[in-house]
């Protein structure tokens, strides 16, 4: 594709351009965005429509400038609002770029998705983190084929899966260590309804005021959360004191 672009209705020149392409009704429409900016706005990094699109028009060729026209527009979304379709597009379109450029953006993915698992999940066995490395070979033990529409975070919650199942190496979630606090008549309650979230318990008192310490997975924070909220009309609360509990305190990540 050519580095240099033009609309034939004002000449305006579009530089260093990622075309998004989605077939649709039987035909091809794309959108002119930046460089790296459309994987920034699927990861939720970017959310500003202008710093993604270079134009905001729907082309059927980017390149050759020549606009879609609102008969096409219409048959295959059922609209001719250009933010509507730009939106779908840029959600379920395919990202054209070079095998090399493909190449570098997987890498950089893969990275990504290593990253977030080491970042959440420790050997269970010695209670200490993976590095990145180590989790990248465990990837490639595993043939984890990366998708490159889906956001590393996704990704992740996918590996830890697959390297669970298979038990390619030991690895659980990192827990998460919280105090709750609620009036004292409500204790009882509290920990009934909590059951089985918490995992080990660290400190409890059950004076005036109820307070719990303890370890829970980080994926029940919000439903204590809740349960807390509910239960104590506002009363009570839940904070974290640490993301992660590791008998490391020294390691960093790679």
């Amino acid at each position: 594709m050519s580095a240099q672009i033009f609309t034939p209705s004002n000449q305006v020149r579009l530089t260093n351009v990622s075309v998004v392409r989605l077939k649709k009704g039987g035909k091809r429409f794309e959108i002119a965005c930046y460089k790296n900016k459309v994987m920034e706005w699927r990861n939720n990094v970017e959310t500003d429509l202008d710093n993604v699109l270079q134009v905001r028009s729907v082309f059927t060729n980017v390149s050759k400038g020549q606009a879609a026209n609102k008969e096409d527009l219409q048959a295959a979304f059922k609209t001719t609002d250009d933010d509507k379709i730009i939106l779908e597009i840029l959600k379920k379109g395919e990202l054209q770029v070079g095998e090399k450029e493909r190449s570098q953006q997987l890498g950089n993915l893969s990275r990504d998705i290593a990253t977030t698992v080491a970042e959440k999940c420790i050997n269970p066995d010695t209670k200490r983190p993976y590095t990145v490395t180590m989790i990248e070979k465990a990837m490639a033990d595993l043939h984890y084929s990366v998708h490159p529409n889906r956001n590393a975070k996704q990704q992740a919650l996918d590996v830890i899966k697959q390297l669970q199942e298979k038990k390619t190496i030991p690895i659980a979630r990192a827990q998460m260590r919280v105090r709750v606090v609620a009036p004292g008549k409500e204790g009882k309650k509290l920990k009934e309804h909590f059951g089985a979230m918490v995992q080990s318990t660290e400190d409890e008192d059950w004076g005036e005021e109820y307070e719990l310490i303890c370890l829970i997975d980080p994926g029940h924070f919000r439903t204590m959360t809740d349960i807390v909220q509910n239960h104590t009309k506002g009363r009570g609360q839940i904070e974290v004191l640490s993301i992660r509990d590791t008998n490391d305190k020294d390691e960093g990540f790679e």
